[in-house]
């Protein structure tokens, strides 16, 4: 059996757990929560340095009691990007200090990619059209020939970012995305908003503006704005992994990331593929959000496939695309 020790920490989450084949060994975390504002990186990275003994030496504990000790990890992965840059040089120092004192592999992962494969391992899928959604992170894409292929993306910032930028506007405290679902369960009336979609890339930095202007300008209920805004930015979604599924003839689609575990978009996304006769999977919330698990699991399939990151080769990557990464463990499903 491979047991892995993966460690996340790209933003504001925190996670340490271990990973078999066959489960989830044991996974704790420690979440930073700004006094106001956005997610600030500096001292998210301060978080994550005073945090993380503990919160690595839960996981450890926790795994001790599931019958697995130090001797029995196999190597230690970790979030090489994207991501903020002092966030994972905290993270990545701790890996490769991890990795010197047990003599076991570093394996440095794409976090974007790690959502992927949690989600597929937990759902069973083999091959979806996967639309990634996160606070920077908005891409659509399907594996072909060795990579995983970014058929679109956002042009400029990320679903989770827009939401969150209008929930700071209407005085919510972060993260903003819950919040703003609660309130648009409330909303009853349709504002216009900005449906951006350029083939099969997406815009939301005026979507954000849009609804701003509608409080601010125009008076409208900020249950009915809320409502209007994840409408509209969802079914922009919806239109693009369509499209994407139909370019491809796929009949399974993934939906992974943080804002992934909003219940709206998974109605609007499932009810595509019903019509469509595709299945529709989603993970369970706690693999949506940034976890230990994801990056341990990925850490895993790398490791299988002889795929390891030496010392001199694990600088971080805050801009690290998911079209950049060599998918070895998935070698035997090229065409």
């Amino acid at each position: 059996m491979t047991i892995i020790l993966g460690l996340e920490g790209t933003a504001w989450n925190l996670s340490a757990a271990l990973v078999s084949e066959e489960k989830e060994i044991y996974e704790t975390e420690s979440t930073y929560k700004p006094l106001y504002g956005g997610i600030h990186p500096r001292e998210a990275a301060q978080h994550h340095a005073s945090e993380l003994k503990g919160v690595v030496s839960r996981a450890l504990g926790g795994a001790e009691k599931e019958g697995v000790s130090l001797r029995n990890i196999d190597a230690v992965a970790f979030s090489q990007g994207p991501g903020m840059g002092p966030c994972l040089r905290t993270v990545a120092t701790a890996a490769r200090a991890l990795s010197l004192s047990l003599k076991i592999p570093l394996i440095g992962v794409n976090h974007c990619i790690a959502h992927i494969e949690i989600g597929r391992w937990r759902c069973g899928t083999k091959d979806p059209v996967v639309l990634y959604i996160s606070g920077a992170n908005s891409q659509v894409l399907a594996y072909r020939t060795g990579k995983y292929r970014i058929l679109g993306e956002t042009l400029d910032i990320g679903i989770g970012n827009a939401l969150d930028k209008f929930a700071r506007y209407l005085g919510l405290s972060h993260p903003g995305g819950p919040k703003i679902e609660e309130l648009a369960s409330k909303g009853t009336e349709y504002v216009h908003m900005p449906y951006v979609v350029k083939g099969m890339d997406l815009s939301f930095s005026g979507l954000s503006t849009a609804a701003k202007d509608a409080i601010n300008l125009h008076h409208h209920k900020k249950e009915d704005i809320c409502y209007s805004f994840q409408e509209t930015a969802f079914s922009m979604l919806t239109e693009v992994t369509e499209r994407a599924m139909a370019h491809l003839c796929k009949d399974e689609m993934l939906l992974a990331g943080g804002v992934g575990a909003n219940k709206r978009l998974q109605q609007m996304l499932k009810t595509m593929c019903h019509d469509r006769e595709a299945r529709f999977y989603v993970p369970e919330n706690k693999y949506l959000k940034d976890n230990g698990a994801m990056i341990a699991y990925l850490g895993l399939l790398m490791l299988k496939s002889g795929n390891t990151t030496p010392i001199d080769k694990s600088v971080v990557k805050p801009n690290y695309r998911p079209d950049e990464v060599e998918v070895t463990w998935r070698e035997e499903e090229q065409n």
